[in-house]
């Protein structure tokens, strides 16, 4: 869903250079990033001890071996980004006059969006005519990841730094999550949910079936038995909840599960269901709370209804 900007809504704005931002739990595939032209933050995970930094090329470490030594027992941990790391990663394009808008992880399960913000308003003092605006997503992995798509699409097709702040803000909301899981472990784990929720029937085949309400927050909408049972939920809430499906560009995360991936994306090309899928892999640093087998649909929906 590319959408056409007309010249008059170009016309007139202020047109001062920005770049468009994100962290490395969007989880969009590195064509795309750099096709859009989007600076993404690199995070750092740990597992066994064993540090490293995720970027959207998969440089020091491939998610292929991170679900590997997960299934071998690893134990992952992630860390979000300390004010710092904001100050190295933004002063430079700052240093060039450009604007920076910045579309973080949802506030609603990580303090990566108030840390942007503090270092935001130190910089801006520091800078004085620049701007930094600090978006809360209020979404995660893909959805973060379609967001910032949005966006950026936005942005190539010459929406300026107002005006394109206005669209996010007014749009963020819209962004559905729909992700089914193998159990509940690494979430509860994390702390993500509680430990009551993460007792599933796994078994039994019981899926979780999850998404993010208004908050930003993860709560277990349903559990279903099944593989094919909770694809067809997850294609039953985008016929729900999608806006003009036929249209749209979604995308299908998935942790190590590429099999699932794609036979969910050919179900909803055969059945004229959306213009495009593409299908991302999700990074250690959200796969670190969801596991092995995650799959998942995003799309632009209905204002969130909790």
């Amino acid at each position: 869903m590319i959408p056409n900007v007309k010249k008059s809504e170009r016309d007139g704005k202020n047109m001062k250079e920005y770049v468009l931002v994100s962290d490395a739990t969007l989880d969009l595939p590195n064509d795309i990033v750099e096709d859009l032209g989007i600076h993404v933050i690199p995070m750092q995970f740990t597992v066994d001890e064993q540090s490293y930094y995720h970027y959207p090329d998969e440089r020091e470490l491939s998610m292929k071996e991170f679900y590997r030594m997960l299934r071998d027992g690893k134990m992952p941990a992630s860390s979000q980004i300390n004010p710092s790391t904001y100050e190295e990663e933004f002063t430079p394009f700052l240093k060039e006059g450009k604007d920076i808008i910045y579309i973080a992880l949802s506030g609603g399960l990580s303090g990566t969006y108030q840390s942007s913000v503090m270092m935001s308003r130190m910089l801006m003092e520091r800078y004085p005519g620049s701007r930094i605006h600090c978006v809360d997503s209020i979404c995660a992995s893909v959805g973060e990841g379609l967001l910032v798509y949005q966006a950026g699409c936005r942005k190539r097709d010459g929406y300026d730094f107002d005006s394109l702040v206005t669209w996010i803000e007014e749009n963020k909301e819209l962004v559905e999550h729909w992700f089914t899981v193998e159990d509940l472990f690494h979430l509860k784990r994390g702390g993500r949910v509680s430990a009551v929720s993460a007792v599933v029937g796994t078994a039994l085949s019981i899926k979780p079936v999850l998404t993010i309400d208004k908050e930003g927050k993860l709560y277990v909408e349903n559990k279903i038995r099944g593989s094919k049972k909770s694809m067809d939920y997850l294609i039953g809430k985008l016929k729900e909840n999608g806006v003009d499906t036929g249209s749209q560009v979604v995308l299908i995360g998935n942790t190590d599960n590429i099999e699932a991936a794609e036979q969910l994306k050919d179900r909803l090309m055969e059945e004229e269901l959306v213009k495009d899928a593409i299908i991302c892999g999700i990074g250690p640093v959200i796969g670190t709370h969801v596991g092995p087998g995650m799959l998942a649909l995003v799309f632009m929906g209905k204002e969130r209804k909790q």
